[in-house]
């Protein structure tokens, strides 16, 4: 371990986590766990709830993920789900009340998030939640003083909130009570969508546009040799579909392995077809150990399941602790013990 540090961040259970997530965040995630002492992934179900969703789907996708991201080589106890501890809720609501309504009319993700809700027909609202759910992410960010968070550079904006609350917050009570969080960056592969090479792997996108980390060998093959790549020459500059099958080579740690490929490439005799069976092969090797571990998850559904929520009952106590100080400060009654 290098810092005594506290390291956090979430996901909310939607969509699949395909190699776009994999290798975007939880990669990283798993790699962080060695780096640093302290490292929590919350589950944020409650997010879920800001876009179109099924009720009776929530439950099942909330574990599914717990058990994706166990498979992935997150440990259990670095695992929480957010909805088992309430006192995110309440934090929530005091930060609300620090929180300027045109500061969040600002937010960039509200504006797109808002275009794919409308996109799901006019008898949809675009509800409150979704407009001060950033508000939300601050809580979730420092009810537990998170010292790094990992982000991409598009999530700046909503950590720039967390660090303008807490700074509020400590003005507002007259004492430094909450440190300002930092983005923890880390260079990340930018995994693009294999029929659309110009825009970012999404599950919103379709099944198309994303590989399934936990999709059968065979599936997984027939979508990388469908990738799209180009129809012209090999020049200096790759077409975006081809410079997305080598970033795969290279977030699988495969790249220079196969850099004969590359050399083909720059030489102008590169053949697609052999680097896609390549590509997918490797892609397959990789996801291999993630595949059998679930299945071992699986098998223990019951008691791994039981392992997420005692993980959650320990985490509660830190974000407990932190709302009797922030109630105390903003003189507010709290529920005493005893």
């Amino acid at each position: 371990m290098s810092e005594s540090k506290r390291v956090l961040s979430c996901i909310q259970p939607t969509g699949r986590l395909h190699l776009g997530r994999y290798f975007g965040a939880i990669q990283n995630w798993e790699r962080l766990q060695h780096e640093y002492d302290e490292c929590m992934y919350g589950i944020v179900n409650l997010h879920a709830m800001t876009m179109p969703y099924d009720p009776k789907k929530l439950n099942a996708a909330t574990w599914e993920l717990a058990f994706n991201l166990m498979a992935c080589g997150l440990k259990a106890e670095n695992l929480f789900v957010q909805s088992l501890i309430p006192e995110h809720c309440e934090l929530n609501w005091i930060f609300n009340c620090l929180t300027g309504f045109g500061e969040l009319g600002r937010m960039i993700q509200f504006k797109d998030k808002s275009k794919q809700v409308s996109e799901h027909g006019s008898d949809v609202q675009i509800t409150s939640g979704l407009y001060t759910y950033p508000v939300l992410q601050a809580a979730d960010i420092l009810i537990y003083k998170a010292d790094y968070v990992p982000i991409g550079r598009d999530q700046e904006q909503h950590l720039e909130l967390s660090r303008n609350l807490a700074g509020r917050f400590n003005h507002r009570v007259g004492k430094e009570y909450f440190a300002l969080p930092e983005p923890l960056f880390t260079a990340i592969p930018k995994v693009m969508s294999t029929a659309d090479p110009t825009r970012k792997m999404s599950a919103s996108l379709g099944d198309k546009h994303n590989i399934d980390v936990f999709a059968e060998p065979e599936r997984m093959r027939k979508q990388i040799r469908s990738a799209v790549t180009d129809a012209g020459e090999q020049t200096e500059q790759m077409s975006p579909g081809v410079e997305n099958l080598f970033g795969l080579l290279q977030a699988a740690g495969a790249e220079t392995e196969h850099a004969d490929f590359l050399e083909k490439y720059q030489s102008g005799g590169l053949q697609y077809g052999p680097l896609k069976q390549v590509v997918g092969d490797v892609l397959v090797d990789f996801t291999a150990p993630i595949r059998a571990l679930k299945e071992e998850i699986v098998a223990n559904k019951k008691e791994n399941k039981e392992r997420i929520r005692a993980a959650s009952a320990e985490t509660r106590k830190k974000a407990q602790e932190t709302v009797r100080e922030v109630k105390d400060l903003m003189g507010l009654l709290n529920v005493r013990q005893g």
